[in-house]
């Protein structure tokens, strides 16, 4: 696995497509026939690079317990945002309930647009979500956040029979139990990087995005213990 950089620093893992060929969801054939055919009602000025160095700042206050999000007046965010949003980037996160993405990058309503689900995998649904944010909201920038003490990460390395539908997690995320399993935190930091590249190719909308060089998709790790979110690359 390639080197793991500062969150402070400016931004291949092979693996089988376990989605197959996907195709065109009705969202990004929307996307495709209207939304990029003109501007999204709401989009950020930033570039990936600015909106990366925002959520780098955000994160180092976090980590210095200096938190300003929480200073906002919230009454006069959500009536900002009734009626549109303008977020300055897109968060693919694990749904477990210690890494809360806006905290965590001391972010406030609107800021953000996240999608969470366990193991932060890139299914046809998230990736459809992630499209929305990208091309009908016109966020710059992808992170695919990955945690230490991931548990369905942790689940798939086991492979051992669990119950209702957990199991269907396993097969996304086996290609980086393959490549670093047994080992916890490298498997996590793996399955981030397979996740983010696999956004760049399954996903004809972001492919597209990436190539005209108006979207950034990235790793990054998230520690729990230091609260220290670090890019990989």
């Amino acid at each position: 696995m390639r080197g793991i950089y500062s969150f402070q620093s400016a931004g291949g893992c092979s693996r089988r497509r376990f989605l197959g060929t996907v195709a065109i969801s009705a969202l990004g054939a929307m996307t495709t026939n209207v939304a990029l055919t003109r501007p999204a009602w709401a989009q950020t000025t930033l570039t990936a690079d600015a909106a990366l160095q925002a959520l780098a700042d955000g994160n180092r206050r976090y980590v210095d317990q200096h938190l300003q999000a929480f200073d906002e007046d919230l009454s006069v965010l959500r009536a900002h945002t009734e009626e549109e949003q303008e977020p300055f980037a897109t968060i693919l996160s694990c749904a477990d309930s210690r890494v809360p993405v806006e905290v965590i990058f001391d972010q406030s309503i609107g800021h953000l647009f996240v999608a969470r689900v366990a193991g932060n995998v890139a299914s046809t649904e998230v990736i459809a979500s992630l499209e929305y944010g990208v091309a009908i909201l016109g966020t710059p920038l992808i992170m695919v956040l990955g945690h230490s003490h991931c548990g369905a990460v942790k689940a798939a390395i086991a492979g051992k029979e669990v119950p209702g539908q957990i199991s269907a997690l396993f097969a996304p995320l086996r290609a980086a139990v393959d490549q670093a399993g047994p080992d916890l935190e490298a498997t996590v930091k793996a399955n981030a990087l397979v996740q983010a590249k696999l956004l760049g190719e399954a996903s004809p909308v972001l492919a597209e995005r990436v190539k005209a060089g108006k979207l950034k998709i990235v790793a990054a790790y998230y520690d729990l213990a230091s609260g220290k979110v670090d890019l990989l690359g």
